[in-house]
Formats: C-alpha cells, sequence, structure tokens
C-alpha cells in the first residue's frame, strides 16, 4: 500500500512538473552536480545581463558585467556557456570600402584620422544620418568627443535644414563649455559648408576639419556610432511616428550608450566612466 502511494506521488509530481517518469529516475541517482548548478546560476546572471543590453552584449561585455558585479568566473567560461544556449550578439554591418576621394576645399582634413586624443574637447567628430517612419524620414545629428567616444551633442528634425547641425554642435559647446580651440571634423555635407557653419564655428573657436569626399573612412568614429546605434537599437524597424523615433534614439543615447555601453575602444566600460575616472 505504501509503495502503490509512493508510486501515486512520483506520477503526480512528474505532470505536475511535466517531466518524465525515466528522467526523474536518472536525476534521483544522478543528481546534478555542483558545477552544473554553479552554471545555470551563472546562466541567469548572463541571460539578465544580456536582456538589460537588448541583446547588444557578446561574451566580452557579458563578462565585464559579471566582473563588475562580482563574480569571479572566467571568460572563456562565460563564451562557452552562452555558445551552448545559443546567445549571441546581433552581428555588426559589412565594413565599407575604402575610397581615396578628393580634398575639401572648404576645410583641410585636420582630423587626418586621429582618432585618439589624450583629454577631453580636444576633437569633435559629427555627422548626420537618417531614421525611417511612416510620418517619413526622422534625420538624426550628433556630435562626439574623441576622448571617451561620448555623444556630447544631438539633433532630431523632420528636413535636413541647416539649423539641424547647428543644434546638435550647440549642444555640444553648452554641455562642455570648453576652455580651449576644438578641432570639429566632419564630412563635405551642405551643412557644414553652409556660410552659416562656418561663421557658428568662428565665433565660437572651433577649427573646421572635412573628410575627403566620399570617404567613410576619414569620420569612421561618427561612423561607428550611426552602425552601432542602427544594429542595436533600430535593427531596420520602421517607427510609426517621429515622435516614438525620438524617444527611442534619446534613450538609447543618454540612457544606454552614454552611461552604460561597454566600449571595446576604452577598455571595456561607458564612456561616460572612461570620463569619469580620467578626470
Amino acid at each position: 500500500m505504501n509503495e502503490h502511494r509512493h508510486q501515486y506521488a512520483i506520477t503526480t509530481m512528474c505532470r505536475v512538473l511535466r517531466i518524465a517518469r525515466a528522467g526523474f529516475y536518472q536525476w534521483l541517482h544522478k543528481p546534478v552536480s555542483e558545477r552544473d548548478q554553479d552554471n545555470d546560476r551563472l546562466l541567469k546572471l548572463i541571460r539578465d545581463s544580456y536582456a538589460a543590453s537588448r541583446g547588444v552584449y557578446g561574451a566580452l561585455r557579458v563578462y565585464g558585467d559579471l566582473r563588475e558585479a562580482g563574480e569571479s568566473c572566467g571568460k572563456h567560461r562565460v563564451a562557452r556557456l552562452m555558445r551552448a544556449n545559443r546567445i549571441k550578439a546581433l552581428r555588426g554591418y559589412k565594413a565599407p570600402r575604402p575610397i581615396a576621394g578628393r580634398p575639401s576645399i572648404i576645410a583641410p582634413n585636420h582630423l587626418n584620422r586621429a582618432f585618439t586624443v589624450d583629454a577631453p574637447n580636444k576633437a569633435w567628430v559629427t555627422d548626420i544620418t537618417y531614421i525611417r517612419t511612416w510620418q517619413g524620414w526622422l534625420y538624426l545629428a550628433v556630435v562626439v568627443d574623441l576622448y571617451a567616444r561620448k555623444v556630447v551633442g544631438w539633433s532630431m528634425k523632420p528636413t535636413l535644414a541647416r539649423e539641424l547641425a547647428l543644434d546638435a554642435l550647440l549642444m555640444a559647446l553648452w554641455r562642455r563649455r570648453p576652455k580651449e580651440r576644438v578641432l570639429v571634423h566632419s564630412d563635405q555635407g551642405s551643412q557644414y559648408g553652409c556660410d552659416d557653419w562656418k561663421r557658428f564655428c568662428l565665433a565660437n573657436n572651433l577649427e573646421q576639419s572635412m573628410s575627403r569626399r566620399g570617404n567613410c573612412w576619414d569620420n569612421a568614429v561618427a561612423e561607428s556610432f550611426f552602425s552601432s546605434l542602427k544594429k542595436e537599437r533600430i535593427r531596420k524597424r520602421i517607427y510609426k511616428t517621429r515622435d516614438l523615433a525620438r524617444a527611442d534614439v534619446f534613450d538609447y543615447i543618454e540612457v544606454f550608450y552614454n552611461r552604460t555601453r561597454r566600449h571595446s575602444h576604452l577598455g571595456g566600460v561607458s564612456p561616460e566612466a572612461f570620463e569619469s575616472a580620467s578626470l
């Protein structure tokens, strides 16, 4: 009678847990090892880090999160668990083919791909991209400080008017308040070659620098930011309205990219963390 009750209890438990009796008996005779239990615990932390990045982080950045949280695991173990559970970061875009291009007749290429600087507010790069919405295009201009790869100015508008670029640069000046001359590098777009842009730079102690025409590598840091934005947040989506697009891009720049996102060029920390630690 007791044996019958025992078997009935096991059957009921297996039904509730939705597991096979054979699996239960296998576990009963060979319990999960401490290593497997720790892997399960670690996998939950990995999934939390991956989810918090919205699927952006690969093994190295997840490993950085875990180390910061006090875990003593190795990066190869994290990579192995992610691979076994099919957790992987979104793939990047194919790198564009380099083109020599023609020099600008408005401003020389003073930056000359010197993308590493030793202090904030020495060199900024700026560029414009577009975002699809069902209401039409939304254009985004950004200004990135090369020191910590931090977005220090941005602007979003429904047209490519010159104010788009000027407002992003104005935000950068208002936020950073540089005490010395800043090199501002752009491509040869009409917004950066107009009289308003040149006068604004001259009035605010900004030195213009321009890429060669058709050579995206001369402004690679700005291009890299736009690639990350579109790969990690937009993901070929068409937003229902421009306001929804603005809100999502704002969240990416100010909440995720500047404050949280681990940047490989900065040793695996966010732009704000890198800048705060060095000042």
